[in-house]
């Protein structure tokens, strides 16, 4: 095998892996978005939630949240508060 064809095939296997990785984190985000959705309309008297990396708060049926902290581990949506607490 030749230089060049060793440098395509390695260029080839780089661009295959990247585009994995990118599609596995849109999958990610959008499973999160999903998620935070459901747990929306399963808790409609929470006012604010948490996965443990953000913190939201419900306006107008929408969710407004904080960066998330670094190097975190998301956990299951807490709600945080109630309305009328």
């Amino acid at each position: 095998m030749s230089l060049s064809g060793f440098a395509q095939r390695y260029v080839l296997a780089a661009t295959a892996v990247l585009l994995l990785i990118a599609n596995s984190a849109m999958a990610d985000e959008q499973a999160a978005a999903e998620s935070m959705a459901d747990f929306m309309k399963s808790n409609p008297q929470c006012m604010e939630f948490s996965d443990q990396c953000s913190i939201c708060a419900v306006d107008d049926g929408k969710a407004a949240c904080s960066t998330p902290k670094i190097a975190c581990i998301k956990k299951p949506y807490v709600c945080t508060r109630r309305a009328g607490d």
